[in-house]
């Protein structure tokens, strides 16, 4: 199978470039290592005994081997069967390895956010994501002028797919989701690797990150924290559907968090704007893993109107997830929501500069003046600093609604530049 483009491949490149060492991670079978083995000109598996039985005796001595025998990036995949190499790793550069050394590749964040993890300050963290619908479509590494039109106000001139999908094609996409794995396969096949990609995650992954007594606990966490995907569903909640206390609840909630399986988007707040919430909105990271879960297809979803517009949503979120991560625009992703629900805006997106744009996603082909209200309430608390309000919807076409605020496919997103 052809190597498939990511966003991440320039960025991958430029790091190689400038620093010693780059640490690409993400969720399980989203591509990591094949997108680094791109670059690689050695590769070490460290989820094999042999490979990794060097590297577990003395690691120092295994890598310094290894870099006098070859050139260019050594790749140390799954990284963390091996913990002890990121020291060796380390030691390295402290030492004057030079840019393009390593390549580490894993699916795991929690050893990133410890204070005495040896990478702080040497090694360089890239998020991988699963396959957008841009990067699934895109013969040469994949750009996109989403975030930059849209924080510079001019959103009349995005581009889009000749043929854009109407509401049927989107949910086709949503239900598929972007494992490369289950890209082209029949829905019974994707199902059944995603229902075993999930059998792994509770069974072996989850615990390897920490404490797991009851996995079938854990199971029913998972699924309770899938359906409410695209909510603000309360830990005591969660507790319920799980059957585990809430202090539980938030610690394995992070494990998975640490394993990109579930996500979410943190509340924004200003001075400006009063009786505004601080609860976080949760959202699975693949939008074919909800499906799988919850054993629906697109009939069911069009069947089911309040699931279709969270599964919109999410997916749409899964689209503009790695834009950001790779936006040379440093731009932070929020939610709004006043505390009484008379305001809300799905997205709230702020960059470096305090410019402020909001999006609201339609299950809509043609969205009215109606549907922007919160939008226009934004706008006019915020003045200037609010540059652009954004209905994305299912229909075809650009089209302005009110000052500053225009509907626009959910196309928009994967459409190259």
């Amino acid at each position: 199978m052809p190597y498939l483009p990511r966003l991440i491949d320039r960025s991958l490149v430029d790091v190689l470039a400038a620093f010693p060492a780059a640490l690409i991670v993400g969720p399980r079978a989203v591509g990591k290592t094949t997108t680094a083995r791109r670059v690689a000109t050695e590769v070490v598996e460290l989820d094999d005994p042999a490979q990794a039985a060097p590297f577990r005796a003395d690691p120092t001595a295994a890598l310094e081997a290894l870099r006098r025998n070859g050139s260019g990036p050594l790749l140390l995949d799954e990284w963390q069967e091996v913990p002890e190499v990121l020291g060796a790793v380390k030691r390295a550069v402290d030492r004057g390895a030079g840019p393009g050394s390593f390549i580490l590749t894993g699916s795991v964040r929690a050893p990133l956010n410890s204070a005495s993890w040896p990478g702080t300050g040497r090694v360089i963290t890239l998020d991988m994501h699963p396959m957008t619908v841009l990067e699934q479509g895109a013969a040469t590494t994949p750009d996109s002028e989403f975030l930059s039109g849209l924080l510079s106000g001019q959103v009349t001139g995005f581009a889009l797919p000749t043929e854009p999908p109407d509401l049927v094609g989107y949910l086709e996409l949503a239900v598929t989701g972007g494992y490369p794995a289950v890209l082209g396969l029949p829905g019974p096949a994707r199902k059944l690797w995603l229902d075993s990609y999930v059998e792994q995650l509770v069974l072996r992954d989850v615990p390897e990150l920490g404490e797991v007594r009851d996995p079938a606990a854990l199971r029913r966490l998972l699924r309770a924290l899938i359906e409410s995907t695209g909510t603000l569903t309360a830990d005591t909640e969660l507790a319920a559907a799980a059957d585990m206390n809430v202090k539980t609840v938030k610690r394995q909630e992070r494990l998975l968090e640490d394993l990109r399986i579930v996500t979410s988007l943190p509340a924004w707040h200003t001075n400006r704007l009063s009786r505004l919430i601080k609860q976080r909105k949760r959202y699975t990271v693949d939008t074919g893993l909800v499906a799988a879960q919850l054993e629906t297809d697109v009939r069911g979803l069009l069947r089911q109107g309040e699931l279709m517009g969270r599964m919109l949503e999410t997916f749409v979120l899964a689209q503009l997830r790695p834009l950001l991560e790779v936006s040379e625009r440093k731009v932070a992703a929020y939610h709004l929501r006043q505390q009484d629900g008379r305001r809300e805006v799905d997205v709230l997106l702020e960059g470096a500069d305090g410019r402020v744009a909001g999006l609201e996603i339609k299950a809509s082909a043609s969205p009215a003046k109606a549907d922007v209200r919160h939008l226009v309430w934004l706008r006019d608390q915020l003045a200037d600093r609010f540059v652009a309000g954004l209905v994305l919807h299912t229909g075809k076409t650009v089209y302005q609604l009110d000052d500053r605020i225009s509907a626009v496919p959910i196309a928009a997103l994967f459409s190259t530049s």
